[in-house]
């Protein structure tokens, strides 16, 4: 066999053998593999490359505390300002006592863990490509259509607004927690588009009003133990289609680019990350902004993530989104086309987790 034989391989068909056992990346590890396979290792050099990564003692995203906004309207009004700042140059940014019990954190991350390490041939009976069904299971929603590598994560995925489902049609694993959290996403989604709107200098009902509420899609990761971390990423780089309420555990490794540095983000004992995404970025014509990040491998795994994502995303939608009018004048004009919903996040998800911006394809 020739070297260039040696160095090349079918990628799509090893992708497909391990698509096949449905039993994702915890199945690699499960079969106690040393070496992680050719699919997912990354190109030589890439985690060292030219940005710098540094800890949050250097760099940190923006704490905000939620404890005095109901306090009274001055308190609201410096709460505010602090979303405004961290919004429109980090576009992220953690909060702290949010109203969301801490009871309700530790359920929900403690059903992800039981489903993705429940029995394998129950787990098997949710796995799907499809995703109109009503629960996904699957490793790598971009697993087919992405160039970059094959992330050393499982994931499961649930839309619980507008349509929920039927409890019986959730996991067993997780099945309260998932409804119980959920309620409490909505609620703390509503109040934290209320703060958003006052931010832009809106109406607080401006970004309910333009549907921003309608769709709650919620996320769990499980990123197992890699055995060459420095080889793979748990994410690649990219930005969200849409605003979200992050929740992850203690063990860390989600790094967001800022001023062209990797920053940590250091957790923090039942603090929230609040996500601003592309859609707001494109509505807010660049007042907020949409950031890159990503998670790295390790060692100590299992780790544990819940994303919400405020968007009807793949759902039917015929609402036509813009910049938002009252924030466009002469001086400053519309940065982005009009855009479809679903059509929009139907061509996120093909171009996969690759690295690269997919709003600035709809620049003017």
């Amino acid at each position: 066999m020739s070297i260039k034989n040696l160095i090349e391989f079918d990628s799509y068909s090893e992708r497909k053998a391990f698509d096949e056992t449905k039993a994702g990346v915890k199945g690699l590890v499960d079969a106690q593999i040393t070496e992680i396979p050719r699919i997912s290792r990354l190109p030589q050099g890439t985690l060292a490359d030219k940005k710098t990564s540094v800890s949050a003692s250097d760099f940190a995203i923006p704490i905000i505390d939620f404890a005095g906004v109901h306090v009274d309207a001055a308190s609201r009004e410096v709460v505010v300002e602090k979303i405004k700042d961290a919004a429109g140059n980090w576009g992220f940014f953690q909060v702290i006592n949010h109203g969301v019990p801490l009871s309700a954190l530790e359920e929900i991350k403690d059903g992800v863990v039981r489903f993705h390490e429940q029995d394998l041939e129950v787990k098997k009976s949710y796995f799907t490509r499809d995703a109109a069904k009503k629960f996904v299971y699957n490793s790598n929603f971009d697993l087919y259509s992405s160039s970059s590598c094959v992330n050393w994560r499982d994931s499961f995925a649930c839309y619980m607004a507008p349509d929920p489902p039927k409890p019986e049609e959730l996991p067993m694993a997780c099945r309260d927690a998932m409804i119980e959290y959920s309620k409490h996403m909505i609620s703390l989604g509503y109040f934290l588009f209320e703060l958003l709107s006052e931010a832009l200098g809106l109406n607080s009902e401006m970004l309910k009003s333009l549907d921003c509420m309608k769709g709650l899609l919620i996320l769990g990761h499980y990123y197992p133990p890699c055995p060459q971390p420095d080889l793979t990423l748990g994410t690649s780089n990219h930005s969200d289609n849409s605003i979200t309420i992050l929740l992850q555990d203690q063990i860390g490794g989600l790094q967001v680019l800022h001023e062209d540095c990797w920053v940590d983000v250091s957790p923090l004992p039942g603090d929230l990350l609040i996500n601003i995404g592309d859609f707001l970025q494109l509505m807010t014509n660049d007042k907020f902004i949409s950031v890159e990040h990503r998670v790295l491998a390790n060692r100590a795994g299992p780790r544990i993530s819940v994303a919400s994502f405020f968007s009807t995303s793949m759902l039917p939608n015929s609402t036509v989104y813009g910049p938002i009018k009252e924030l466009i004048s002469e001086e400053n004009p519309p940065k982005y086309r009009n855009i479809n919903l679903e059509e929009y996040t139907k061509g996120y998800f093909v171009k996969g987790l690759d690295g690269t911006s997919y709003l600035s394809s709809f620049k003017i």
